[in-house]
C-alpha cells in the first residue's frame, strides 16, 4: 500500500487548486468525486455544502480515491479528515488526481 503523494497540509504544493478550494470548495469537490467514480461533477459539488452529508460525502471520496490509488488508510481517519480539514482534505485528494493524471 503507497501513501498520499502530498501530505494534508501541504496546500501550497499547487497554489491554484489551493485558491479555488478557498474560495468554492463545492468545484473542487465535485471535480474529485467525478474522478473517484462517486457521483457527477456538478450533483457532487451540490452535496458536498451540505454540512454533515457533505463531510461524508467528502468522506466517500477520499475513501474511494484511496482504493483507487493503493494509499493505505480507513473510513474513520477519511471522515475525522474532512470533519476537521476540509479544504485541506478536498486539496490532498484533488493533488493525488493531478499527480496521477
Amino acid at each position: 500500500m503507497g501513501e498520499w503523494k502530498n501530505g494534508l497540509f501541504g496546500c501550497f504544493n499547487n497554489f491554484g487548486i489551493c485558491i479555488i478550494t478557498y474560495f468554492v470548495p463545492c468545484v473542487t469537490a465535485g471535480q474529485n468525486a467525478e474522478k473517484a467514480g462517486v457521483g457527477g461533477c456538478v450533483p457532487c459539488a451540490i452535496v458536498s455544502m451540505l454540512g454533515c452529508i457533505g463531510i461524508y460525502f467528502m468522506a466517500k471520496t477520499r475513501e474511494k480515491t484511496r482504493e483507487l490509488k493503493g494509499i493505505e488508510g480507513s473510513f474513520m481517519m477519511d471522515c475525522l479528515m474532512s470533519w476537521f480539514c476540509p479544504l485541506c482534505s478536498i486539496v490532498q485528494v484533488a493533488q493525488t488526481w493531478i499527480f496521477e493524471d
